[in-house]
This record gives C-alpha cells, structure tokens and sequence, in this order.
C-alpha cells in the first residue's frame, strides 16, 4: 500500500503550512475547516467527515447520505448547516434580511 496513492486507501499525505510568501498570502484567513471522505458502491453513496470552527476551534463529525448525486449534495448540506456555530450565524443573519423587510 502505497500512503501517497489515495486509491490505496492509505493516508493521504500532508501539506506543509504555508509560508507567507506563498500564492496564499493575499487570501483572507481560514475561518472554517471541513474533510470529507465519500464512499460509494453505485447505488448508495456516503459521505462522513469533520468540520472545525478556526475560531473557538470547536469541532462537528458530517455524516451524508444519498442515493443521487442531488440527494448526496442535499444530505450534505443539511449536516454541514446542522453545526452549532453556523445556525447561530445564520439567526443573526436572518434576524439582518427582517430588519430591512418594509412592513
């Protein structure tokens, strides 16, 4: 088993961080951090990971599942959103679009 061929099944190999001067270096800072493994046999498709909030650096496992692409892509995003960070994110986002609604 070779560790650099991701077909093996091994571990994928490590980047290095980036230095300063790297193309990165213009971008804004990591706020959010998401891996995801995908598996599949053609008919169902999972798709289990983590996702960490750079910040507080509190972490949520992803688990999606779906029998489509669509469905995979659906089930994926409701985990995704699910995380304790992002729907307190998106109240107060929400809470902003009401205030600007004419009543």
């Amino acid at each position: 088993m070779d560790p650099r061929d991701p077909r093996s099944g091994g571990p994928l190999p490590v980047r290095q961080a980036e230095t300063p001067d790297s193309e990165l270096a213009n971008e804004p800072p990591v706020v959010a951090r998401l891996i995801v493994e995908i598996r599949s046999d053609g008919t169902t498709t999972v798709a289990r990971g983590a996702m960490e909030d750079a910040q507080s650096g509190q972490k949520v496992a992803i688990l999606a599942r779906g029998t489509t692409p669509l469905a995979l892509a659906l089930s994926l995003a409701r985990s995704i959103t699910a995380a304790p960070w992002l729907s307190g994110a998106a109240k107060g986002a929400l809470k902003l679009l009401g205030r600007g609604r004419a009543r």
